[in-house]
């Protein structure tokens, strides 16, 4: 039996795109019935730590879960961040469920741009992890937005190599998160319809350039699990990278720690080994 490492990227009711959902209600508490489950033996609520005060999108694009939060014009407004409750509902669960590792951190987009706004909050003593995100974009103006929006606006080609070249000014900019999350963000959304299959091999030297930068600040990369990529740890080792973590990305019980086992082999492939702790980087 696969033993599993901690899920260190999971979202519950205090991220501001499953809080919209009022299904999500009680959602920190489900998911950790869950790794309690299926033998997890620990996670870290990285809910979300957006500050952006000029995101655009265009109509559909942000969703049922966050429709709620734009504005006439089309901005996005968020609501703050409820740190304080977070941190209560966090407490409540480490009591309930003592057997299992329970870390906080926040999920922080574009922190090389937000950095003096989240300090207070990131230097309270009360964060385990920060994630590193990179969600947005240049668009026009002052404005940015997310690559969903960009690519009905840009050639695809443009917007993916916009956002490689954005990741190593990101690492550079900011000293305050410890892990790169989901290195194939753009990916994600690629127009499949109007630009064909994404493919990894056009866009190498802009992943191993940005892999280079990450590794160099001597920073962990994540293995995102939404969709298991065996190009991404094989590039981060070829490029110097020397840690890992494990992240689900999950909004709920259902998709916790998903594809862990097969995230694990993969790592460990190239020479990733775990540490001491459920949460500690895998490292070679």
């Amino acid at each position: 039996m696969t033993v599993l490492t901690a899920d260190a990227h999971v979202h519950s009711e205090w991220s501001w795109d499953a809080g919209a959902d009022p299904s999500s209600a009680g959602a920190m508490d489900r998911i950790c019935a869950r790794a309690a489950q299926i033998g997890l033996p620990g996670l870290v609520f990285t809910e979300h730590l957006d500050l952006e005060d000029s995101w655009r999108v265009d109509e559909g694009d942000i969703g049922d879960h966050g429709q709620r939060y734009v504005d006439d014009s089309g901005y996005v407004r968020l609501p703050p961040f409820d740190f304080e409750g977070y941190v209560d509902a966090v407490e409540r669960c480490r009591h309930k469920y003592p057997d299992l590792r329970i870390l906080t951190g926040v999920e922080f987009g574009q922190p090389h741009l937000w950095d003096t706004r989240a300090a207070p909050l990131l230097s309270s003593g009360l964060i385990d992890r920060v994630n590193g995100s990179l969600h947005m974009l240049a668009y026009e103006g002052q404005d940015r937005t997310e690559p969903t929006t960009l690519y009905r606006h840009r050639p695809a080609d443009e917007v993916m190599w916009a956002y490689l070249d954005e990741i190593p000014r990101m690492v550079a900019g900011s000293e305050s998160f410890a892990v790169f999350t989901h290195i194939d963000y753009a990916a994600r959304s690629w127009p499949v319809s109007t630009a064909g299959p994404f493919d990894p091999r056009r866009f190498e030297e802009g992943f191993r350039a940005a892999m280079r930068a990450i590794a160099d600040s001597g920073r962990a990369l994540e293995m995102n699990t939404r969709r298991l990529r065996p190009w991404v740890p094989q590039w981060w080792a070829e490029e110097g990278g020397r840690a890992v973590s494990f992240g689900s990305d999950a909004h709920g019980p259902a998709t916790l720690a998903a594809s862990f086992p097969e995230a694990m082999s993969m790592v460990e492939a190239f020479g990733f080994q775990p540490g001491t702790k459920p949460e500690d980087f895998w490292t070679r």
